[in-house]
């Protein structure tokens, strides 16, 4: 079954979102203990946001779960690793972690693009202002950091 471009617009958010959350969960040993409690209340939101839009886009648009692209969630955890060799390790994960909230963002405007049943408008805006506040405190942490 093909994909119209509002299904693939919400796909592209659902992808980013498990990306973000898994490059969290895959790197926690990298963050010092107060970076990871500072944003563990962020990705446990952020968890319980792609739950919901997962269910909302099922009900709402016909979209069926997909499977995850291992190879690619791999190979960004090699990269960052090998990045970590030349810069602080802490620097380098939330330096990734923003390049996700980029991407997300990215995903999210292009979702906005298209009509949508008010359940998934209020959980996508969620999501958006989520994803905002997340961005604000990697960028103190960052500068905090340096």
């Amino acid at each position: 079954m093909f994909l119209d471009n509002r299904q693939v617009a919400m796909d592209s958010v659902l992808e980013a979102l498990a990306d973000s959350i898994d490059y969290f969960q895959d790197n926690l040993e990298r963050l010092r203990p107060s970076l990871r409690e500072a944003l563990k209340p962020h990705y446990e939101a952020r968890s319980k946001a792609m739950r919901d839009l997962r269910e909302l886009a099922r009900r709402h648009l016909k979209l069926l779960p997909r499977d995850a692209d291992v190879e690619r969630d791999d190979y960004l955890w090699l990269w960052s690793r090998l990045k970590s060799f030349v810069g602080n390790e802490s620097q380098v994960v939330i330096g990734e972690l923003l390049e996700q909230e980029r991407v997300l963002m990215q995903a999210l405007a292009t979702l906005y693009t298209h009509p949508l049943p008010d359940p998934v408008e209020t959980a996508v805006e969620r999501c958006w202002t989520g994803c905002r506040a997340l961005i604000r405190e990697l960028y103190e942490l960052q500068k905090e950091r340096r």
